[in-house]
Protein backbone atom coordinates (compact mmCIF):
# COMPACT_ATOMS: atom_id res chain seq x y z
CA UNK A 1 0.00 0.00 0.00
CA UNK A 2 1.53 3.08 -0.91
CA UNK A 3 -0.11 6.85 -0.47
CA UNK A 4 0.33 9.60 -2.54
CA UNK A 5 0.16 13.19 -3.17
CA UNK A 6 -0.39 15.84 -6.31
CA UNK A 7 -1.43 19.66 -5.79
CA UNK A 8 -2.36 22.03 -8.52
CA UNK A 9 -2.80 25.34 -8.59
CA UNK A 10 -4.98 27.10 -11.36
CA UNK A 11 -6.68 30.01 -12.55
CA UNK A 12 -9.74 28.05 -12.62
CA UNK A 13 -12.67 29.55 -10.17
CA UNK A 14 -13.85 26.61 -7.74
CA UNK A 15 -16.92 25.59 -9.26
CA UNK A 16 -15.14 24.97 -12.74
CA UNK A 17 -12.17 23.62 -11.30
CA UNK A 18 -14.40 21.27 -9.09
CA UNK A 19 -16.85 20.32 -12.39
CA UNK A 20 -13.42 19.57 -14.13
CA UNK A 21 -11.62 17.23 -11.59
CA UNK A 22 -15.42 15.38 -11.09
CA UNK A 23 -16.12 14.69 -14.92
CA UNK A 24 -15.02 10.82 -13.92
CA UNK A 25 -15.04 10.33 -17.98
CA UNK A 26 -12.53 12.47 -18.54
CA UNK A 27 -10.07 10.97 -16.46
CA UNK A 28 -9.20 8.39 -18.87
CA UNK A 29 -7.93 11.15 -21.40
CA UNK A 30 -4.65 11.10 -18.83
CA UNK A 31 -4.17 7.76 -18.46
CA UNK A 32 -3.22 5.20 -21.12
CA UNK A 33 -5.43 1.85 -21.93
CA UNK A 34 -8.08 3.37 -19.75
CA UNK A 35 -11.63 3.90 -20.13
CA UNK A 36 -13.93 5.36 -17.37
CA UNK A 37 -17.64 4.56 -17.30
CA UNK A 38 -20.30 6.20 -14.74
CA UNK A 39 -22.41 3.05 -13.65
CA UNK A 40 -24.93 4.66 -11.83
CA UNK A 41 -27.72 7.15 -13.35
CA UNK A 42 -28.26 10.88 -12.18
CA UNK A 43 -25.84 13.46 -11.02
CA UNK A 44 -22.74 12.91 -9.59
CA UNK A 45 -23.17 12.59 -5.88
CA UNK A 46 -22.59 10.24 -2.52
CA UNK A 47 -23.63 6.37 -3.95
CA UNK A 48 -22.25 6.91 -8.02
CA UNK A 49 -20.45 4.08 -8.89
CA UNK A 50 -17.94 4.22 -11.62
CA UNK A 51 -15.46 2.09 -13.17
CA UNK A 52 -11.98 2.55 -14.67
CA UNK A 53 -10.95 0.14 -17.48
CA UNK A 54 -7.31 0.04 -17.93
CA UNK A 55 -5.77 -2.32 -20.25
CA UNK A 56 -6.39 -4.17 -23.37
CA UNK A 57 -8.93 -6.53 -23.59
CA UNK A 58 -7.94 -10.10 -21.42
CA UNK A 59 -5.10 -7.73 -20.02
CA UNK A 60 -6.97 -5.21 -18.10
CA UNK A 61 -8.97 -5.14 -15.19
CA UNK A 62 -11.52 -3.08 -13.91
CA UNK A 63 -10.72 -0.82 -10.66
CA UNK A 64 -14.40 0.14 -9.60
CA UNK A 65 -15.17 3.35 -7.56
CA UNK A 66 -18.18 4.91 -5.27
CA UNK A 67 -18.21 8.22 -4.18
CA UNK A 68 -18.88 8.53 -0.01
CA UNK A 69 -17.96 11.56 0.08
CA UNK A 70 -19.44 14.98 -1.74
CA UNK A 71 -19.07 18.41 -0.68
CA UNK A 72 -18.63 20.46 -3.47
CA UNK A 73 -17.22 23.66 -2.95
CA UNK A 74 -19.62 26.62 -1.57
CA UNK A 75 -19.54 30.13 -0.49
CA UNK A 76 -16.51 30.52 -0.32
CA UNK A 77 -14.96 27.50 1.24
CA UNK A 78 -13.37 24.05 -0.36
CA UNK A 79 -15.09 21.45 -1.83
CA UNK A 80 -14.03 17.77 -0.95
CA UNK A 81 -14.85 14.53 -3.07
CA UNK A 82 -13.85 10.96 -1.38
CA UNK A 83 -13.93 8.07 -3.29
CA UNK A 84 -13.76 4.43 -2.01
CA UNK A 85 -11.93 1.49 -4.29
CA UNK A 86 -13.82 -1.68 -4.60
CA UNK A 87 -11.90 -3.38 -7.03
CA UNK A 88 -10.11 -7.01 -6.51
CA UNK A 89 -6.61 -5.84 -7.93
CA UNK A 90 -6.89 -2.38 -7.13
CA UNK A 91 -8.31 -1.23 -3.68
CA UNK A 92 -7.47 2.02 -1.44
CA UNK A 93 -9.06 5.55 -1.88
CA UNK A 94 -8.83 8.95 -2.94
CA UNK A 95 -9.67 12.46 -2.10
CA UNK A 96 -9.79 15.15 -3.89
CA UNK A 97 -10.24 18.84 -2.61
CA UNK A 98 -10.86 22.14 -4.75
CA UNK A 99 -10.22 25.07 -1.97
CA UNK A 100 -10.25 28.63 -3.52
CA UNK A 101 -7.35 31.22 -3.71
CA UNK A 102 -7.74 34.37 -2.74
CA UNK A 103 -7.97 36.89 -5.45
CA UNK A 104 -9.35 34.32 -7.93
CA UNK A 105 -8.25 30.94 -9.09
CA UNK A 106 -8.23 27.14 -6.94
CA UNK A 107 -5.73 24.85 -5.43
CA UNK A 108 -6.68 20.87 -6.10
CA UNK A 109 -5.03 18.42 -3.85
CA UNK A 110 -5.44 14.98 -5.34
CA UNK A 111 -4.35 12.27 -2.21
CA UNK A 112 -4.24 8.64 -3.27
CA UNK A 113 -3.97 5.55 -0.88
CA UNK A 114 -3.14 2.56 -3.79
CA UNK A 115 -2.52 -1.11 -2.98
CA UNK A 116 -2.12 -3.36 -6.30
CA UNK A 117 -2.94 -6.93 -5.18
CA UNK A 118 0.41 -8.78 -5.81
CA UNK A 119 2.54 -6.02 -5.94
CA UNK A 120 5.09 -6.37 -2.80
CA UNK A 121 5.19 -3.95 -0.45
CA UNK A 122 8.86 -3.57 -1.25
CA UNK A 123 7.90 -2.19 -4.97
CA UNK A 124 5.57 0.84 -2.84
CA UNK A 125 8.01 3.85 -4.07
CA UNK A 126 7.71 2.49 -7.94
CA UNK A 127 3.97 2.71 -7.38
CA UNK A 128 4.08 6.07 -5.66
CA UNK A 129 5.86 7.71 -8.25
CA UNK A 130 3.98 5.97 -11.19
CA UNK A 131 1.04 7.10 -9.49
CA UNK A 132 2.27 10.54 -9.25
CA UNK A 133 3.42 10.43 -12.88
CA UNK A 134 0.28 9.21 -13.97
CA UNK A 135 -2.81 10.39 -11.79
CA UNK A 136 -0.43 13.81 -11.98
CA UNK A 137 -0.50 14.14 -16.20
CA UNK A 138 -4.66 13.49 -15.87
CA UNK A 139 -4.92 16.67 -13.57
CA UNK A 140 -3.06 19.05 -15.40
CA UNK A 141 -5.58 17.04 -18.62
CA UNK A 142 -8.45 17.65 -16.85
CA UNK A 143 -7.69 21.06 -15.28
CA UNK A 144 -6.87 22.53 -19.05
CA UNK A 145 -10.31 20.78 -20.65
CA UNK A 146 -8.53 18.44 -22.75
CA UNK A 147 -10.26 15.10 -23.26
Amino acid sequence: MTVFRIGRRTGLEPGECWRRVTDWEAHAAGVPFTRVTVVTEGPAGVGTVFVARSGAEAFGFDDPMEIVRWDPPAGGGPGVCRLEKRGRAVTGWAEIEVRPVPGGGSVVLWVEELSVRGVPALLDPLVTRVGRVVFGRALDGLLSGRR
